[in-house]
């Protein structure tokens, strides 16, 4: 029996031409209908009577049906398992082929070009690789313009190469392969930084940039992103670009470029399967290149067989879907159905201006400005749907560590399944989650759920001006302005070093009286007024004892003018509870021995704080001698201080580390270790701070703008975590109107909502998860909340950071 293949081959032939680039000026006619008499589309025959000769793939029925085909024309290249010969043919050569009735389709062999630090967070593979699943033991194969196989992003983990290219000087072709031939194989033969590629700079980059996405792995380098998606697989780097001098297919003032013809990717991949039948675990083949995009699938594309092949084989095909913005269609070769074609997201989950889209999608993932390797050991940002294709083959590659028993087809099942779905018009698609994968579907929390409910602060800030009213007379009070704040969570009672940090604005600020009222109305003294003091504004930090009060309930400074003739505004106000987390009992630290000392930590939830703030009081004959450790309530270890060579005397330090993977409740303990004899000393105590902060400004939410609500952190020691909180509290008229961001302290936008969803009017109440590791933890942060569509407003309530 025909293979279904075949027998749609010569319905859709025509589809590859649909490849040529939509910028270059197309070699044929747009007349791609077959004739009537055979297979060969009549556009090939106008080619080849104005060229001389065309390149062609043909497609048999059977292998034994080559050799009558190749008859036709001159072979350019042959092929070691599939019915099918690339050929050089004149008018008369297409015409015999025409008349061959082994033959299926005849289709020009059309070059194409490529398709072109926090997309892997995005996806939760920075989680799966926390976890240990990073690919290892699998391989993924970039079909591309080659890897700079000696980059430091991967590690040596390059183990095979070949470069399929072409020479053929009617094309402007000129092979890419470092050997100048038409194939090489072994090590260097795909080598971006090697050969003819070392001298086109950034247009031999595409192929280093999709390896490193897909499996590089920063760790340890600098400037580096952290890692790919599966920084722990092999890489196959496979080279199936050739160098075009040639306006006909590179585009008008667009020549030279680098093309890849499909002759040359079809030889790549039957590389990919004798590797798989050889034994090694390919788990996927990135093709991050095509050409136009195509509405309807391509069963008659040439390709076809091999992905078919591959698929059986255990080997998933991933191809970019395109960046002609089309809305129903995707480029070859995504079309072909055993194919999965992959779609470009935004940060925020939108799905991205230039993606291809529509019904013959089969997945999203990041593709707008990923940042990864490029030839010469550097790093730049791309954007494309080739960004998002080597994604989903690292995701495999990490689907396949995790369930080395289960098909493509279940792999490619469990990423839809658990994909966030991003509706447009005409479709839903998922867009990947790895770590939702990993853990196969089952609907269980993960351990990067955020936490329900409002995360616990330890400061709270009301940024709300409240007018000053002028007294009536000298030494009169006047009615008093009252700025709230109301506090939640802090069941252990008001502390006695509660801080309170005001500031107000004033035509003489000596006229001010400050106050502070408890919830159960008790009054604090915080700055008396003096009528001999000008000045316009006040700024000032107050520590109070509040022991004996509740922490919990409305808090309210007071601020009372007593004086006539001027008024002023409470503009800004603050109140810290400090740590309930220290110890203050002193232990001797003996020589060459260790002591330890315990906190236990209740109240909250969830894991611990990054940068968790420890500070240490000790005092040391010779500091340097001494090592500082913490031990958290899962047996979690961080060094804070390692032996050095300190003299002697007082160490009173605050270290700041990621704690965010280990549990907040329970035992935490601090030991100090003397490694060297001759000296002594004492652990006088020691604290910690889990930095969380709460702004209770109530702000409208203007229609087709945005509005902003901050909070400003200081004295912290390190950088944010890859698990920073940010809870808001939000009210709007259609919550799909509005996208939200945390904006750090220089100006850097991280996603937490993008619009479109859910529609309609609601609340938000929710803890977001951001990765804010990368930004130093001092500054000003600040929740904006913008309306990108008119109709509606809104009110912001509350926000909640949490490191």
């Amino acid at each position: 029996m025909r293979p279904a293949w075949v027998l749609a081959a010569a319905v859709s032939a025509a589809l590859l031409f649909s490849a040529i680039p939509a910028h270059s000026a197309a070699p044929l006619s747009d007349d791609l209908t077959p004739t009537a008499d055979g297979p060969v589309p009549s556009a090939l025959f106008d080619q080849a009577a104005t060229a001389g000769t065309v390149r062609v793939n043909v497609v048999t029925d059977l292998r034994t049906d080559l050799a009558a085909a190749s008859d036709a024309g001159s072979t350019v290249v042959s092929y070691d398992t599939l019915p099918m010969v690339t050929l050089k043919v004149d008018t008369a050569g297409l015409q015999e082929l025409n008349a061959q009735p082994g033959v299926v389709s005849v289709a020009e062999d059309v070059p194409v070009p490529p398709s072109l630090n926090e997309s892997t967070v995005k996806i939760g593979s920075d989680r799966t690789a926390a976890a240990g699943k990073t690919g290892a033991g699998t391989a993924i194969a970039i079909l591309d313009t080659g890897v700079a196989t000696h980059h430091p992003f991967f590690g040596g983990r390059v183990t095979t190469e070949a470069c399929f290219s072409v020479n053929d000087e009617a094309y402007g072709a000129t092979s890419l392969c470092p050997n100048g031939t038409g194939f090489q194989e072994g090590t260097g033969s795909a080598d971006a930084d090697a050969g003819l590629c070392a001298t086109l700079g950034s247009a031999c980059s595409h192929g280093t940039h999709v390896a490193g996405i897909a499996a590089g792995d920063g760790t340890g380098i600098t400037g580096a992103p952290a890692r790919g998606v599966a920084p722990g697989a092999d890489i196959i780097a496979l080279q199936v670009f050739s160098y075009i001098d040639s306006e006909a297919y590179c585009g008008a003032g667009r020549s030279p470029c680098v093309l890849s013809f499909t002759s040359s990717q079809i030889k790549a991949l039957e590389k990919v399967q004798s590797l798989k039948q050889a034994g090694v675990d390919v788990v996927a083949a990135n093709m991050s290149l095509g050409g136009r995009p195509v509405a309807t699938a391509c069963t008659g594309d040439p390709r076809l067989p091999v992905i078919d092949s591959l698929l059986a084989a255990g080997v998933a095909t991933v191809a970019a879907a395109g960046n002609d913005g089309n809305t129903g269609a995707v480029s070859a070769p995504g079309c072909v159905p055993s194919a999965i074609a992959v779609g470009s997201t935004t940060d925020d989950d939108q799905l991205s201006s230039f993606s291809n889209r529509g019904p013959l999608l089969d997945l999203l993932a990041p593709g707008t400005g990923i940042v990864s390797s490029v030839p010469g050991g550097t790093y730049v940002g791309k954007n494309g749907t080739s960004m998002a294709a080597p994604h989903v083959a690292g995701a495999f590659a990490v689907l396949r560590q995790t369930f080395p028993t289960k098909t493509i087809a279940e792999l490619e099942a469990l990423l839809k399944t658990t994909g966030a779905p991003i509706a447009y018009t005409g479709a839903t698609t998922p867009r990947i989650d790895v770590n939702a994968a990993v853990g196969g579907g089952t609907g269980t929390p993960k351990p990067e759920d955020p936490p329900a409910g409002k995360p616990l602060a330890h400061r709270f800030d009301n940024d709300v001006p409240v007018a000053i009213p002028d007294s009536p007379g000298t030494n009169v009070p006047g009615t008093p302005a009252h700025s709230p704040i109301v506090v939640t969570g802090h069941p252990e009672g008001a502390p006695s070093d509660l801080f309170v940090k005001v500031a107000y604005a004033h035509a003489w600020i000596g006229d001010v009286r400050l106050e502070l009222v408890s919830p159960t109305g008790k009054t604090y003294l915080l700055k008396s007024a003096n009528l001999n003091t000008g000045g316009t504004t006040y700024s000032g930090t107050f520590t109070v004892d509040a022991t004996g009060q509740p922490s919990d309930g409305e808090w309210r400074v007071r601020a009372t003018d007593i004086d006539d003739g001027s008024t002023g505004s409470l503009n800004t106000w603050s109140l810290t509870f400090p740590t309930p987390f220290k110890s203050s009992t002193v232990k001797t630290i003996p020589d060459t021995g260790s002591v330890t000392s315990d906190i236990a930590v209740s109240g909250i939830t969830g894991n611990a704080s990054g940068p968790l703030q420890v500070y240490a009081d000790l005092t040391h004959g010779k500091i340097g001698d001494l090592s500082l450790t913490l031990t958290s309530p899962d047996s979690r270890t961080f060094t804070l201080k390692p032996y050095g060579s300190e003299a002697g005397g007082t160490l009173k330090t605050t270290y700041g580390i990621d704690a965010t993977a280990a549990t907040a409740s329970g035992t935490w303990t601090l030991k100090v270790t003397d490694a060297t004899g001759g000296s002594t000393g004492q652990l006088n105590g020691w604290s910690l701070t889990f930095p969380s902060y709460e702004n209770q400004t109530v702000k409208q939410i203007p229609d087709v703008n945005y509005e902003e609500i901050w909070t400003r952190t200081a004295a912290l020691t390190g950088n944010g975590s890859a698990r920073t909180q940010v809870y808001a509290h939000i009210e709007h008229a259609n919550l799909a109107n509005l996208k939200i961001d945390l904006v750090t302290p220089n100006g850097t936008l991280l996603p937490l909502k993008g619009s479109g969803s859910p529609q309609g009017p609601g609340v938000i109440k929710k803890t977001y998860l951001v990765d804010t590791s990368a930004h130093p933890a001092n500054g000003t942060w600040k929740l904006r909340v913008d309306d990108v569509m008119s109709g509606n407003t809104g009110t912001i309530h509350t926000f909640v950071l949490r490191f």
